[in-house]
């Protein structure tokens, strides 16, 4: 294989080519050198620059839409829950158009503000899946992101009332 013994004297190396290579040690070294090649380079800083910069637009429209319910007239704790049911409805909305994966792949950890995030991660599986029918594909794979975040946010609830109850206990 011509090609493969080569393959350190090309500075492109394919995946081909390391997969053919007999020699265990140079197979090796020419994978590292392949994923090395092909794996993105991510800038720490910028990533983190981009997510506070989409996780305060988030949080600033929130707050900014209680200051609008309450200059409705509504009370504040009300104004909260419109809050919330807003911004819930606009995340399913943004998920539902293909957006909020657009806004998550720029703006990465910044849109998991907790109640747009668990609203996206409810209502994507439901997109994705509603080709294979309402009960198969929607019913049973709605909560396949968000499953595990109600089970063991139930369950951690759970065990800090009874820490809680215990205590109460023993401090009377």
């Amino acid at each position: 294989m011509k090609g493969v013994s080569s393959i350190n004297n090309q500075k492109k190396i394919s995946a081909s080519a390391v997969v053919g290579e007999q020699d265990t040690k140079k197979r090796n070294d020419n994978y590292n050198k392949y994923v090395k090649k092909v794996t993105p380079k991510f800038s720490v800083l910028k990533n983190m620059m981009k997510a506070y910069l989409i996780g305060g637009i988030i949080c600033t429209l929130g707050q900014l839409l209680i200051t609008y319910y309450t200059f409705l007239g509504a009370e504040e704790e009300i104004a909260k829950a419109y809050n919330t049911i807003t911004l819930v409805f606009l995340s399913i909305l943004f998920t539902g158009l293909g957006l909020y994966q657009k806004l998550a792949k720029f703006g990465g950890a910044g849109t998991l503000v907790p109640i747009t995030g668990f609203a996206n991660s409810v209502a994507a599986p439901a997109v994705e899946y509603k080709k294979e029918g309402q009960v198969f594909g929607v019913g049973c794979k709605i909560f396949t992101i968000a499953g595990p975040v109600i089970l063991y946010g139930i369950f951690i609830s759970w065990v800090l009332g009874l820490i809680y109850y215990i205590y109460g206990i023993i401090v009377k």
